[in-house]
């Protein structure tokens, strides 16, 4: 859909959704009972409480987002120091308290526990970093921007889809702070300048990282879908990319990256190292019939990270492509280790062994 443009966002559709908190809450307890009755007669475990208390707490989480941000922008001088450091590091910090409160909500109505899984002196060096994580459901990117955040202390630049931005919470505060909502340019003979603007705005995020920042991306472009997966390996045949694609093919739990974007934030932050992540547990969850199905969810997700040093990386870029491609299939094969339940994907068995990092 469409973004619509930024005063529609700020006049209409951020204040629709302080307003949809407000008559929501004062009709809470009939929703409650709504959601009761219809739990008991269509499912058990109490799934439409569950799933309507989270929504309604999103919402709400939502407008005392905006209100917040609102005092924030007073407190500036209507926006005139918004962008000073001072305010910088206020509007990190509520985000860090915001996302530990959405967090904490989703622990103990869904039984969600994250296990964050990080290399040997992860925590020891306060340099810049690039992490490059795969992106699998709409809850994975919250989650990393929590650690990035809350566990791990550092200050995220965010590469996004632009289309967040009908998030009226997210769209406020993320543009705000050093981060870049990028539009895929459509696919025509002019994809290519599309595809370098996107690099320059990209480069120009990762320039200038300064000490416990973190640049984060997606390189897949999108949530994992079979589509996808299926677009991303017809779209390197069409370029005349054929072995990528047949390498692409054997990737069955992740898309084949996209390595413009990440080659330009490391030509950019050249001391930077990269921490690629993968992770599993939401993998199965995309839709709102999805959500409905595995409520509660009793899940784990567990997040591995693993430490790619700069030097390390080559600079060939040709050679660079082929380091992408061979760490984006230790991530598929990290995923499929995981799925016991499952029988092994057609087409894996002769790809070598990953290097498997615990």
């Amino acid at each position: 859909m469409r973004l619509p443009p930024k005063w529609v966002r700020r006049v209409i559709v951020a204040p629709l959704v302080v307003i949809a908190a407000l008559v929501l809450t004062a009709l809470l307890p009939l929703w409650l009972l709504i959601a009761l009755i219809v739990s008991i007669a269509v499912r058990p475990r109490l799934r439409a409480p569950r799933l309507f208390w989270m929504a309604y707490v999103y919402l709400l989480w939502d407008a005392a987002s905006l209100v917040a941000l609102f005092v924030l922008w007073v407190a500036s001088g209507f926006g005139w120091r918004i962008h000073s450091p001072g305010f910088q590091r206020a509007h990190y910090r509520f985000v860090a308290r915001m996302l530990g409160i959405l967090f904490w909500n989703a622990h103990w109505v869904l039984r969600l526990d994250i296990d964050v899984r990080v290399p040997e002196g992860f925590h020891d060096d306060d340099g810049p970093r690039i992490i490059a994580s795969r992106h699998a459901g709409p809850g994975d990117s919250f989650i990393l921007i929590h650690a990035v955040l809350n566990w791990f202390d550092r200050s995220p630049r965010i590469v996004l889809k632009d289309t967040l931005q009908w998030d009226p919470a997210i769209d406020v505060v993320l543009n705000r702070l050093p981060n870049r909502f990028i539009a895929p340019p459509p696919v025509t003979p002019r994809r290519r300048t599309g595809d370098s603007v996107i690099q320059d705005r990209i480069r120009e995020l990762a320039t200038g990282m300064a000490e416990r920042d973190a640049l984060v991306i997606f390189p897949e472009g999108g949530n994992f879908t079979p589509e996808r997966r299926a677009r991303a390996i017809d779209r390197l045949r069409a370029a005349g990319l054929t072995a990528a694609a047949e390498r692409a093919e054997h990737l069955m739990n992740v898309m084949a990256p996209r390595p413009g974007g990440l080659f330009a934030a490391l030509d950019a932050a050249r001391g930077a190292d990269v921490f690629l992540v993968a992770h599993t547990g939401l993998d199965r969850i995309r839709t709102i019939a999805d959500v409905w199905r595995e409520l509660p969810t009793d899940k784990t997700i567990t997040m591995q990270f693993w430490n790619i040093p700069r030097s390390e990386i080559p600079d060939d870029h040709d050679a660079r492509t082929d380091w992408l491609m061979a760490e984006w299939e230790r991530i598929d094969d990290w995923i499929e280790a995981r799925r016991p339940e499952e029988s092994l994907a057609p087409g894996r068995a002769g790809r070598p062994d990953p290097r498997h990092a615990e």
